[in-house]
C-alpha cells in the first residue's frame, strides 16, 4: 500500500514515515500543500495523510483540489485544532477521518489501516516487466516464479522503478522519491542499494533488467532485441 505524507514539520513527518515504513507500507513525504497536491494527482496513493496547516496551499485546499479533480482517495487530516468546528469544517470539505495532534502513534495506524479497509475494495494492479513481478498488495516479489526476499526500502526502490519502467530514473529522483530527502548527502547510500536491488532481482536470472546510464542514473527494462 502507497501511502502520501503531506507534513511541514520535519520531525512529525520523520516519526510518522519510520512508523508506517515498519509496518510494512510505502510512505512518500511531500513537505509543502504544492508538492503534495502535485504528487497526489501524478501518482496513484492508497491514502493521503494530510497536515491540515502547511506553508503555501494549506491542507483544506490540498483536500478541496483533490475532490475537485475526482480523486476519492482517502485522506486522513491531521492538525492541532481540536474544536468540534474544525472538525466538522474538514469532513465537509472531503476529508475521510481527523486526527488531532498530538496524538498516539498506534491510534494513527489504527486509522490507517481502517481506512485503507474502506477504500480497499479493489486490488491495485499487479506491477509486472518481464518475469519479474511485484504484487502491491501482499508485498510479494518473484522472478521467474521464484520469491525474493527485500527489505523495506529495497522494496520501495523496486517498485518505483517497476512503475517507471524503460524510464531513467536519476539519482536526485530516488532520493526524494525513496528516502524522501535531498540528493546532495545520498549518493553513495543509493548507489548501494541499487547494488544490493541488482544482487537479488538480476544476478541469478536472465535477461538483465536494471541497468546503469552513465552520468544519467538507472533504469529498469528488458534488453533492446
Amino acid at each position: 500500500m502507497r501511502i502520501l505524507l503531506v507534513e511541514d514539520e520535519r520531525k512529525v513527518a520523520s516519526f510518522v514515515r519510520r512508523g508506517l515504513e515498519a509496518e510494512r507500507y510505502t510512505v512518500d513525504v511531500a513537505s509543502d500543500g504544492e508538492a503534495g497536491l502535485a504528487r497526489a494527482l501524478a501518482e496513484p496513493y492508497d491514502l493521503v495523510i494530510l497536515d491540515v496547516m502547511l506553508p503555501g496551499r494549506d491542507g483544506l485546499g490540498v483536500l478541496r483540489a483533490l475532490r475537485a479533480a475526482q480523486r476519492q482517495v482517502p485522506v486522513l487530516l491531521l492538525t492541532a485544532r481540536a474544536s468540534v468546528e474544525e472538525r466538522v469544517h474538514g469532513l465537509d470539505e472531503g476529508a475521510d477521518d481527523y486526527l488531532t495532534k498530538p496524538f498516539d502513534f498506534a491510534e494513527l495506524v489504527a486509522r490507517v489501516r481502517a481506512l485503507l479497509r474502506r477504500g480497499g475494495s479493489t486490488a491495485p494492479p499487479t506491477l509486472r516487466l518481464a518475469d519479474l513481478v511485484l504484487d502491491p498488495t501482499t508485498r510479494a516479489v518473484t522472478r521467474a516464479g521464484r520469491r525474493i526476499e527485500l527489505t523495506a526500502r529495497e522494496h520501495a526502490l523496486l517498485e518505483l522503478f517497476l512503475r517507471n519502467p524503460g524510464r531513467v530514473l536519476s539519482r536526485a529522483l530516488i532520493a526524494q522519491r525513496v528516502w524522501g530527502t535531498s540528493f546532495d548527502t545520498l549518493t553513495n547510500v543509493i548507489d548501494v542499494y541499487v547494488n544490493y536491488l541488482r544482487r537479488k532481482i538480476d544476478a541469478d536470472f536472465e535477461p538483465k533488467l536494471l541497468h546503469t546510464v552513465r552520468g544519467a542514473g538507472y533504469v529498469l527494462k528488458e534488453p533492446d532485441p
